[in-house]
């Protein structure tokens, strides 16, 4: 039966009717982006402005992963900050020094030789107190940060109606209505009704709101407001060199310069009433005289972007969004879980259909998304190449893969800062940076700069694309992304007893093994990723009828064996500690996440998703952990844990009314690669139920576009009923 798609997702239209801290919804295109309140707008920041954790103790991480807290899920813990932002909008301090990348580099010996790696840097953040040594990696971690580009709110003239409290709008109802991407705002204000709708365009860099109220007649108006940018500044840091100049280019049209630090951009504020300068021009308010009052705010990079005839009008922005919307959903793969009488199929459709919105509006640009995307700073808004999977690898899954495909541009600008890391540490190759920005620096840490498994995931998310039925001309594009990408991972290895192995200084995905960077050797999941990738590396070559690479070759099919625990289940890496049952279990990710191998052995992987079921510390997981276990669980034919796992009741499993996974408080209060999770176990799902598997009592499940999973690399299902 044919899914009726728009019956499925406007089921799912968030709706607030009362402020919380998180009660937020968000516009945007994948470039850039605007997070609204309950009044249609960004009228309320303060009331949602992260808050600091009183339960949070500051830890540098040198003795390992802070232990979390043990506590139940509480909403009142999390704030969701009212932001503007963009993939291109970036600024860099000032500092009481200079520093230098030398000053945050430490050599590390290994077996060919000493390698510098960029680890003076621990966990603190930003408002932390930052060692007089760890100055110099401070500022390269925290520079550039992405910044906030203003804010459009509701307003007032003096004379016009009171808005400091949310619970001033009465009888509120606040609606995003998916299937058009706009928020509609309805409330009343003094008594008097007030109406809002605010979308964005789906290619401009544009945002556009209407009001109807008789208010607007007594001083009601909206205005665009450039706030201080909300980073906390490092001690050593000094204060923003900020500036706006104002120029009227048209009635009702004035264009803003903006300047932060050495960063400019330009925003045009247009509207159907009139423009007055406020708070000396931070602030310019639109107001009129008529019941309707309309802005639209095009934002611009000077020098950037090519200038676009961008629409002048908020019925032209609509038109543009809804049309755009209703292509997305009527594009690629759809599910309904229409006829399950199971309790939790309604929540997990939710979770689905709204996780699709979330990242396409925060997830799609032109840069590698950060885990917060658009919609405010962690990490100084830097964005983390090992979570690119999480965020993207669902858009060719579900068939859209076009979306994955506008960030390609991003690796082959990055590719030569890639290539001088890998040639500073005496590799061949490209080494991929684990967090970084667009201009491809990586980022001081004691953690990410070990990382090794984000090196395979260029060559993972190319052969998904190419999956869902690239030409010739992709291959040929894009083969030199993976001819670097696979150079330097035949030149990472080490020979020993004619195997190959992961050797030390890494830290596995599961980096509760930090402290043990020095000696750490051969993790399970990163083993089987190396001997895949190498392997699809040489597809490559075969399809552009190259010659195999022997060497490629020869660590693909030698790469050593996982170690196994006592029980027959898989450890986490080769050495000592083997294994501890807290944070990610990515052994898991050998499997299921990741297609067959001949290194892995499905028994002891089946023993090892029992483990974990039983066994784990669900408290340290992260929300990306649940659709490992599904995706395996689905993997091996076991569809009752493959469902129960995407709604086992954690705390770091919860989904706001938003959509949003919050996983810590007073920092990461959404973390968008749990959505994107989610819709890659919803892909293996699909494809398990395709091919047979037969679903738990009470749940039914219809599924209809998933076309790219079956013809990926290796990719088989056992259509086992579950156990």
């Amino acid at each position: 039966m044919k899914i009726n798609r728009r019956s499925v997702v406007c089921r799912h239209n968030p709706v607030l009717t009362q402020a919380h801290a998180t009660n937020t919804l968000s516009v945007g295109n994948g470039d850039v982006a605007m997070t609204v309140d309950i009044s249609g707008l960004q009228t309320f920041p303060a009331f949602h402005e992260l808050r600091p954790d009183p339960l949070r103790i500051a830890d540098d991480g040198s003795r390992g992963l802070p232990e979390q807290q043990i506590r139940p899920f509480n909403v009142d813990d999390f704030q969701i900050p009212l932001r503007t932002q963009s993939s291109w909008g970036w600024y860099s301090t000032r500092s009481e020094q200079e520093f230098s990348l030398e000053d945050a580099t430490t050599m590390h010996q290994t077996p060919r030789g000493p390698v510098p790696y960029l680890d003076r840097m621990g966990l603190q953040r930003a408002a932390d107190p930052i060692p007089d040594e760890l100055r110099a990696s401070a500022w390269f971690a925290f520079n550039p940060r992405r910044m906030h580009l203003g804010r459009l709110a509701l307003d007032a003239t003096e004379a016009g109606p009171r808005i400091v409290l949310p619970n001033e709008l009465e009888g509120a109802h606040t609606e995003l209505d998916l299937w058009s991407g706009t928020v509609h705002a309805g409330y009343q204000l003094q008594g008097v009704p007030v109406e809002v709708a605010t979308t964005a365009h789906p290619t401009a860099q544009c945002f556009a709101t209407r009001i109807r109220s008789e208010l607007l007649r007594s001083g009601l108006a909206v205005s665009w407001i450039f706030d201080p940018q909300r980073d906390d500044l490092a001690p050593f840091e000094l204060p923003l060199a900020e500036s706006v100049g104002w120029e009227e280019t048209s009635p009702g049209t004035w264009l803003a310069r903006r300047v932060v630090e050495s960063t400019t951009y330009e925003v045009r504020v247009e509207t159907t009433g009139t423009l007055c300068l406020l708070d000396g021009g931070s602030r310019v308010m639109a107001v009129t005289t008529e019941d309707e009052l309309e802005v639209v705010v095009t934002l611009q990079p000077v020098p950037g972007l090519q200038p676009t005839d961008s629409p002048r009008t908020f019925e032209a922005v609509s038109a543009a969004a809804a049309s755009a919307w209703e292509d997305y959903w009527l594009s690629g793969a759809a599910v309904s879980f229409d006829g399950s009488t199971d309790a939790g199929a309604t929540e997990l459709e939710r979770r689905v259909v709204l996780s699709q919105y979330l990242l396409a509006v925060n997830s799609a640009g032109g840069t590698a998304p950060a885990e917060t995307g658009l919609s405010y700073n962690t990490w100084c808004g830097k964005f983390h190449l090992e979570m690119h999977w999480w965020h993207g690898a669902h858009f060719p899954l579900w068939g859209r893969g076009a979306l994955l495909e506008r960030s390609l541009g991003w690796y082959h600008t990055a590719l030569p800062a890639a290539q001088e890391t890998a040639s500073r540490q005496g590799y061949k190759g490209a080494r991929w940076p684990k967090q970084t920005d667009p201009s491809a620096r990586e980022s001081p840490s004691h953690i990410g700069v070990f990382l090794i498994w984000q090196q395979p995931h260029l060559i993972h998310l190319l052969e998904l694309l190419y999956s869902e039925g690239r030409e010739q001309g992709f291959l040929e594009e894009h083969y030199r992304l993976v001819e670097a990408t696979a150079d330097f991972m035949a030149d990472f290895v080490e020979e020993h007893d004619g195997t190959f192995i992961l050797p030390p200084p890494l830290i596995p995905a599961q980096e509760s093994y930090l402290v043990d960077r020095a000696t750490n050797t051969d993790p399970t999941f990163e083993l089987a990723y190396w001997s895949w990738a190498l392997n699809v590396a040489n597809e490559w070559r075969q399809r552009l009828n190259l010659p195999v690479r022997e060497d490629w070759d020869v660590v693909g099919r030698r790469m050593h064996q996982p170690r196994l625990m006592p029980d027959g289940t898989y450890a986490a890496l080769a050495t000592p500690p083997y294994l501890l049952r807290k944070d990610h279990p990515s052994m898991l990710m050998a499997l299921g996440w990741l297609p067959d191998t001949d290194i892995i052995d499905p028994g002891a992987m089946r023993a090892t998703l029992d483990s974990v079921w039983l066994n784990w510390d669900l408290q340290s997981t992260w929300g990306w952990d649940y659709p490992v276990m599904s995706m395996s669980a689905a993997r091996l034919g076991d569809m009752e844990k493959a469902i129960q796992a995407l709604l086992l009741p954690s705390p770091k499993n919860q989904f706001l009314v938003n959509g949003h996974n919050p996983q810590i408080p007073g920092f990461l209060t959404l973390y968008l690669p749990a959505n994107g999770g989610l819709l890659a176990a919803i892909a293996h799902l699909a494809l398990a139920v395709e091919r047979g598997a037969a679903l738990p009592a009470g749940w039914r499940l219809a599924v209809e576009g998933f076309n790219t999973l079956p013809r990926f690399s290796g990719y088989a299902v056992s259509p086992h009923s579950s156990r």
